[in-house]
């Protein structure tokens, strides 16, 4: 949703009604995850995608429908044994689509969500996907004010609580209420969709290495900042554009910064001086991804260090170190791949085994 919005706030801004789908709910090896958005505007322009290819055609006639009908409409997609090449999903799992006709009447808060997501505000759309209440009713939530209604006021006010508490988290997925928002009923389904800001990722170390880093972190949607105590290394042009660098010590950098659990920390320094009161900072404090580069020799002498320092197991056991996954790599753009296939891995419960090797779903299946 993220990526197609410029262009939905296009639409909008005409008043041409469109459609826009939503994947709403996933089981099984489903190749998109909850969030993932198509839409279908004026003169049969299509941006986004729900399944990667699988059900699109499908979709993009639904979208068609729904645009000209004004009607919301949830379908579910999944494979289908009897005939192969009926509409579905060829890896075997089941995506549950919302799909609904948007115009400034119908959605008066897409424009101002829009807003806030290019700024890096977070907000929460919550939307009607099932059950006793309009389908496609849209509330926009941040965490000072709300926008639109699900149709009763009891409604309105638990997904607010809900949808902010899942705001602080990033969280998107299913929720179920009465009627009236009632905690213990569950004939009204709400899909809450968080848009909080892109997580950071912090590369400490303005060396070759680091540009491939922060080139590919920003690829991966994270905010990056490459800082370096020297100034002569630490200067924009030697960075991709969008990357902010910092001429600072990185363990006083850091000590001024916030982290969360969304966090990566890249300590690409391999220099004592720099490593150990910069680790010291960053072990303990929240962050997803804490990762040094060095040889094993080098993170034998840093852990001894980061030891006497004062530092736990349990702190030192959240090092990832040497930094990246097995991949023989040897260039700053293949490290690169190796500590970005690291974070990925990371963050989904990946084995970093070839998928040729294993068995089981590829998409495994995450509750909301």
């Amino acid at each position: 949703m993220r990526d197609v919005l410029p262009v939905l706030v296009r639409w909008y801004a005409a008043g041409v009604p469109f459609g826009l789908a939503t994947v709403v709910q996933v089981s099984r090896s489903a190749p998109r995850d909850p969030g993932a958005a198509m839409a279908v505007g004026p003169d049969e322009e299509v941006v986004g995608s729900v399944s990667g290819g699988c059900v699109e055609g499908a979709v993009f006639e639904l979208a068609q429908e729904v645009a000209m009908s004004g009607e919301a409409r949830l379908e579910t997609f999944g494979y289908s044994d009897e005939d192969a090449f009926a509409v579905g999903l060829t890896c075997g799992g089941e995506i549950t689509v919302l799909v609904r006709p948007v115009t400034p009447e119908r959605d008066p808060g897409l424009g101002a969500v829009a807003e806030s997501v290019a700024a890096g505000e977070p907000v929460t759309v919550a939307t009607v996907t099932d059950g006793p209440a309009p389908r496609g009713a849209a509330l926009a939530v941040w965490p000072d004010r709300t926008l639109g209604t699900l149709g009763a006021s009891g409604l309105d006010a638990a997904v607010t609580a809900d949808a902010r508490g899942e705001l602080a988290l990033g969280a998107t997925g299913l929720r179920h209420y009465g009627p009236e928002g009632q905690r213990r009923e569950d004939s009204v389904s709400v899909f809450l969709q968080s848009f909080a800001p892109p997580p950071r990722m912090l590369v400490f170390g303005a060396i070759d290495y680091a540009a491939a880093v922060a080139r590919i972190g920003d690829f991966l949607g994270y905010r990056v900042t490459v800082c370096d105590a020297r100034p002569v290394f630490a200067t924009p042009r030697r960075f991709p554009e969008g990357v902010e660098v910092v001429a600072e010590w990185p363990h006083r950098y850091l000590r001024d910064t916030d982290t969360d659990e969304r966090t990566v920390i890249c300590v690409l320094t391999h220099d004592p001086k720099f490593d150990v009161p910069l680790l010291t900072e960053a072990l303990r404090r929240p962050a997803a991804y804490i990762g040094a580069m060095g040889s094993r020799r080098t993170h034998a002498d840093r852990a001894k260090r980061l030891a006497g320092e004062g530092l736990t197991e349990r702190e030192l056991s959240r090092l990832r170190s040497p930094v990246g996954l097995d991949l023989g790599a040897r260039t700053p753009e293949e490290v690169a791949v190796s500590v970005a296939a690291e974070i990925v891995a990371l963050r989904w419960g990946g084995s970093g085994a070839p998928l040729s090797a294993t068995e089981g779903a590829v998409h495994p299946y995450r509750s909301p």
